[in-house]
């Protein structure tokens, strides 16, 4: 009997891809190998924003490259942002339900509170567990564990939902069952490959994994 429903942000309740995309896109357009491609993008979406950096950049510092892209995407952010359908509904509906809820993200906080603030997200999130918040991010479990700790929740009783295979692992490593998004860029077959125990093709197919708690 689920309790607990944690949500990953971006590309899982707000659609924030194509703004990550052209974020990155802006930093690297005159990168010494040639701009970066969306094909080339999309299989490190979900990790950290440095180690995204690294990976694109092959650098090991990328402290010049992190305000580069921050700047971007905070000035276009409220253009290319929106939440992705029923995520309100669905979260007030399982607030009425009394299911405790919580974000856990890659995001740094300040900009995880301000796209929480933007959509109304924030007065239903007991915890809010960013990458700010731990000292090893998704894949590893802490994240999870952490908002769970914060919650009082169980792992068996919790539901992590994400659109990303590190947001499988962490859920899983965590103890807690994990479910994708059909909507996810990754693909759901990845994500099953990294342990989704369900594939949500709407937001609203949670209600189904809530029912016991209906009764």
């Amino acid at each position: 009997m689920i309790e607990t429903v944690l949500f990953d942000l971006d590309g899982t309740i707000i659609d924030t891809n194509d703004l990550i995309i052209a974020s990155f896109m802006h930093v690297f357009e005159k990168g010494p190998t040639g701009p970066l491609t969306r094909e080339g993008i999309i299989p490190h979406m979900g990790t950290t924003l440095e180690y995204q950096l690294q990976t694109f950049s092959g650098k090991e510092d990328v402290t010049e490259l992190v305000p580069l892209y921050r700047a971007y995407n905070q000035a276009h952010h409220d253009d290319m942002v929106k939440p992705f359908p029923y995520v309100n509904e669905v979260v007030e509906q399982l607030h009425k339900q009394g299911i405790a809820m919580g974000i856990v993200t890659t995001k740094i906080r300040p900009s995880t509170l301000m796209t929480l603030d933007k959509f109304n997200l924030a007065p239903y999130m007991d915890a809010v567990v960013t990458v700010s918040d731990v000292e090893h991010p998704k894949p590893h479990p802490e994240p999870v564990l952490t908002a769970m700790k914060l919650l009082g929740s169980r792992p068996e009783t919790t539901l992590m939902i994400g659109d990303s295979t590190v947001d499988m692992q962490s859920a899983k490593a965590a103890g807690a069952l994990a479910a994708g998004v059909a909507w996810s860029l990754k693909g759901e077959d990845m994500l099953r490959q990294y342990g989704a125990d369900y594939i949500l093709r709407d937001m609203r197919d949670v209600y189904d994994l809530l029912k016991p708690n209906q009764e």
